[in-house]
């Protein structure tokens, strides 16, 4: 029977699930307006300002993702070597990432994050200034991303693009934002998706 039990990480699993729901929310309401106004003494051009921040966002999670699959074989591998059970192997390494998530190396993710947007051709920056001006911002979404990939099933953010057709279950629009207009212009914030489900709506501007 004992083969059966679920290990720690799936028995907290409901609770950090509405920790880091609740998080991304936080970083939605607090971080990125912080980020927003940091930009905005260097950058004029408000859509370019929320352009920056989203793709902030998308990169941070795409980093986050990377970084968790990598660390998850590396967990593997050593645990694999002396596994016995009563747990399943798959179940003893989640257990491990979930106690020891401190040893992720977020600072790798944020130079990667920025690396990342330093190509990006959909945004520009004056060259005297480094995205690194928004780390907070990143260091906080690569944070929350990572643990999210803890989470059975894990949680992603909608993959969006320019010109897509506005969906009113994935997206609010922006108060700026023409609401006749079918068509997202760009968007501000990823929403957050769980199995192809969007459990938190992002935010997109929709123009004509």
């Amino acid at each position: 029977l004992r083969s059966c039990s679920p290990g720690r990480a799936r028995r907290t699993n409901a609770s950090r699930r509405a920790c880091l729901v609740a998080r991304f929310g936080d970083i939605y309401a607090q971080e990125r307006l912080d980020a927003e106004t940091l930009l905005r003494t260097y950058v004029s051009d408000t859509e370019m300002v929320q352009r920056i921040i989203y793709i902030a966002a998308v990169e941070s999670f795409h980093a986050a993702k990377t970084a968790y699959r990598q660390f998850k074989i590396r967990v593997r591998e050593t645990l694999s070597l002396g596994h016995s059970g009563p747990e399943s192997l798959e179940d003893t390494v989640l257990d491990y990432i979930v106690r020891h998530e401190d040893l992720y190396d977020v600072q790798a993710s944020v130079n990667e994050v920025i690396r990342s947007m330093n190509i990006n051709t959909k945004i520009s920056f004056p060259p005297e200034i480094d995205f690194i001006v928004i780390s907070t911002l990143i260091r906080e979404l690569c944070r929350v991303a990572f643990s999210m990939q803890t989470l059975v099933p894990p949680l992603d953010i909608a993959f969006g693009t320019d010109g897509e057709l506005f969906s009113e279950t994935k997206y609010h629009r922006s108060f700026d934002s023409d609401f006749t207009a079918a068509l997202v212009a760009y968007h501000v914030w990823p929403a957050l998706m769980e199995n192809d489900v969007v459990i938190v709506k992002g935010e997109a501007v929709t123009k004509r």
